[in-house]
């Protein structure tokens, strides 16, 4: 009998569940998908074993040729022998552990399985699991992990016998939006909602045997999203080199088992913080360019600007903000012959001055920023003010009727109210979507409006790609308050700090009494 996407979410959530009483749910996450993946290797594992007994019994083969035969002819991966060599010796897997709950010291050998697969499989398992700081009993008592060990046992086999590997990611994405849901704004570091996701891609449009980079990876729901794309469409999902860097090592190790519970095996996540230590380089030590780049980084993050960097065309972002470092190193990633980018940022990327205006200045000088589309309020985990995709392409690869311009999209007014947070529909993407390739100037019906703008016009206001500054319409029906409010703390900041000069100096002349 076929295993339905409902019953296996369930059976997921009744074991994140049994977590409550040990930790809130924003980090049930650290535990629950380890366990996930390890069940589901197990599984696979344990089932082709069998069948390897099943079509080998008649042979009269030694353990050593058997282990040989099997691991040449039918496994994909090892799970080895924990504690070998001493009484407590037994297979890595998730029947063997979990015969063993009631027994003292279960996070000592849920941690040690766990280990001894990554290190029997380092091609393919190496920092997968993550920290694992989980498995101390001072973090989660044993006899919590007993419980959430025995309610996911209750859940079905997942080895492809069994389920699809589109059951079973839809079971992992289930999860991620059902933690990112109840853990507040701690979701945004690791979950981009999907339709936010699934928009940015169909802009792009990944081709077969293309490779797609996020360098902001979190989970690798872009990742995956460019080969659903792909496949949806008529092309070969696996055909795409999928490549990811994460600043954090449980993120990391998240996406890796996302990307494996998807079926997608081409794929390299490294850890390490983008910005500064880069991990896709060539040879030269330059960083490694792809066709795609997407990404949803952590917004007017503080950051340490660099000091002699290629990547700072137009001049370094400030201390206060890495939004536009991250638009530098994307475009420093795209490909010489047919790269773009696509990353969402708030409002404030398109207007504030200073250092920002200065780079601003030079990606539009040479004419790479493609298209500015302006979403709702409200659609993210991490915050609720209005957000815009940017679209960014190498140099001289734009078409012909988007040269020396940007075409402006406003969908600010495109969303459905859900519990948390708004969201867009299939329709609002297809929209924005269609907009985007048509290009054409005018209201698109139902709050969606487009316009190219020429750069000679973008020159004259400054710079400025205050989306309200080039649709009226949009201006008129709707005050952008978020960006209202950024620009208010900006000019907030300017004042307050012009007075902190004016006192100084006048303190400096002896005159006091003006901060009172």
């Amino acid at each position: 009998m076929a295993v339905t996407q409902q019953e296996i979410e369930n059976r997921l959530w009744d074991a994140a569940d049994e977590l409550r009483v040990a930790m809130p749910e924003a980090q049930y996450s650290s535990v629950v998908f380890p366990l996930m993946f390890w069940k589901y290797l197990s599984d696979t594992w344990e089932h082709t074993h069998q069948t390897f007994l099943k079509e080998n019994e008649d042979l009269d083969l030694s353990p050593e040729e058997a282990d040989e035969v099997e691991y040449s002819n039918y496994q994909t991966f090892k799970i080895p022998f924990i504690f070998p060599g001493t009484v407590a010796e037994r297979r890595a897997s998730w029947s063997s552990i979990l015969a063993t709950v009631a027994q003292h010291g279960l996070g000592q050998r849920v941690r040690a399985s766990l280990q001894a697969i990554e290190s029997a499989n380092p091609d393919k398992f190496s920092r997968l699991f993550g920290s694992m700081t989980w498995t101390s009993e001072t973090v989660l008592p044993g006899e919590v992990l007993a419980s959430v060990m025995r309610a996911m046992d209750r859940t079905p086999k997942m080895h492809e016998g069994n389920m699809s590997h589109d059951v079973l990611g839809g079971a992992y994405e289930y999860l991620l939006k059902r933690f990112s849901d109840g853990s507040g704004t701690r979701a945004g570091q690791f979950f981009t909602p999907r339709e936010v996701v699934e928009l940015i891609i169909e802009l792009l449009d990944p081709k077969n045997h293309e490779s797609v980079y996020d360098p902001t990876c979190g989970s690798g729901g872009m990742l995956i999203a460019a080969a659903n794309f792909l496949k949806a469409h008529g092309g070969r999902g696996y055909t795409l080199s999928l490549n990811g860097q994460e600043a954090v090592t449980d993120t990391a190790g998240v996406a890796r088992m996302n990307l494996f519970m998807h079926n997608l095996t081409e794929f390299k996540v490294e850890v390490g913080d983008t910005l500064r230590d880069p991990r896709f380089k060539k040879p030269d030590g330059s960083v490694k360019q792809f066709d795609v780049i997407v990404a949803n980084p952590p917004y007017s993050m503080k950051w340490k600007p660099w000091t002699n960097d290629p990547r700072a065309i137009g001049g370094v972002a400030p201390q206060s903000s890495a939004d536009w470092a991250f638009v530098q190193h994307m475009i420093a990633s795209m490909d010489s012959k047919k790269g773009r980018a696509g990353v969402v940022l708030p409002h404030g990327v398109l207007f504030r001055g200073g250092q920002e205006a200065a780079i601003r200045k030079r990606v539009l000088d040479d004419d790479l920023l493609e298209a500015v589309i302006g979403l709702p309020a409200n659609l993210f985990y991490s915050t609720t003010i209005p957000t815009c995709v940017l679209v960014f392409r190498t140099p001289g690869t734009k078409a012909p009727g988007r040269q020396d311009g940007v075409l402006f999209i406003d969908a600010s007014t495109r969303f459905t109210k859900a519990k948390n947070r708004h969201v867009l529909t299939d329709a609002d993407i297809t929209d924005i979507v269609t907009a985007y390739h048509s290009g054409s100037d005018g209201n698109g019906g139902d709050g969606l409006s487009a316009r190219f703008v020429p750069t000679t016009e973008i020159v004259a206001n400054g710079y400025d790609l205050n989306i309200g500054r080039y649709i009226k319409q949009a201006a008129a029906e709707q005050e952008d308050l978020g960006t209202l409010i950024d620009a208010y703390n900006i000019a907030r900041a300017e004042r307050e700090k012009t007075e902190q000069r004016m006192l100084a100096v006048l303190s400096a002349a002896g005159i006091e009494g003006f901060d009172e």
